[in-house]
């Protein structure tokens, strides 16, 4: 088992004194067989009620409310988790699965068919294309290798840029500028997997990894593609790597624009400066 604190602290600053609607938070992290809270906090500037409640994902969603005007918005959350996927590699495909092609049990698919849907904007003929030089028709491939395949060849293929602007790239896009974030990478890689047939869906949380070019401390996005016998298991090509205790799940969605950190809007003049620091540092055991 590892534990970690997450600190997450956002700060809008805005033009002038403005009147706050209700914000939707999605801060805390999704607790499971392999994932544990072991405390959490937090704090808001001005005083907001809270009012949780889980949405349509199983998702904490956490909605404020406010009674003051203000000039600033000030969330700060800390969360200290235990991880016990310690050996993510640790799994076993129903037989029927283990082999790309296959066909999901009728039951399966009835819960699955949103995570199978692609976008119109997506099904696109330069994935379809970029995904026949993965894997072509008639060969011969474990499921697992071919996702670990897309997972790899997108990190040693595409170059990651952080992007401060909203939004997630198409996967043409993606493709035809050869880079993109972390949320970008976890789009491409979702709707190839969709375009194999597998369900596939978007994860919002945090990494834990020494400062670099892909990891400044801000939140993280990865995969998650539903294998019969295993469940929903994690990918994240902007590292190339399977998910494990260094990645914590906070929300998951069909779409990456359904699960924002925090999400809401205010009346008063126009313009705000957003400020955001993340920080996950792994903590000795108790």
């Amino acid at each position: 088992m590892r534990r970690f604190k997450i600190l997450h602290r956002t700060y809008y600053n805005f033009s002038g004194t403005v009147r706050l609607e209700p914000h939707a938070l999605r801060l805390r992290p999704k607790e499971n067989h392999e994932l544990r809270i072991e405390s959490a906090s937090l704090d808001i500037t001005p005083a907001a009620t809270l009012r949780w409640h889980n949405d349509v994902e199983d998702n904490t969603v956490a909605i404020a409310t406010f009674d003051m005007p203000t000039q600033q918005l000030a969330i700060e959350s800390e969360v200290i988790v235990q991880q016990f996927n310690e050996s993510p590699l640790d799994f076993l495909v129903d037989g029927y699965a283990a082999d790309y092609p296959f066909a999901y049990a009728a039951e399966d698919s009835l819960v699955l068919a949103p995570y199978l849907l692609t976008t119109a904007q997506q099904a696109s003929e330069p994935l379809a294309e970029w995904i026949a030089g993965l894997w072509r028709v008639g060969e011969p491939i474990q499921t697992y290798a071919l996702l670990q395949r897309l997972c790899v060849h997108i990190n040693q293929s595409l170059v990651y840029q952080a992007r401060e602007q909203p939004g997630v790239q198409t996967s043409a896009d993606t493709l035809s500028r050869g880079s993109g974030s972390c949320r970008d990478f976890a789009s491409l890689f979702i709707e190839a997997a969709r375009h194999l047939g597998l369900a596939a869906r978007f994860v919002s949380g945090y990494l834990y990894a020494e400062p670099s070019a892909a990891n400044y401390g801000s939140t993280h996005a990865w995969a998650e593609v539903f294998l019969p016998g295993t469940g929903w298991k994690g990918f994240d090509p902007t590292i190339g790597k399977l998910v494990g205790t260094d990645h914590t799940a906070v929300a998951v969605a069909r779409l990456p624009e359904s699960v924002p950190p925090v999400a809401g809007s205010f009346v008063g003049p126009p313009g705000a400066n957003l400020d955001v620091g993340v920080w996950v540092t792994e903590l000795k055991k108790v």
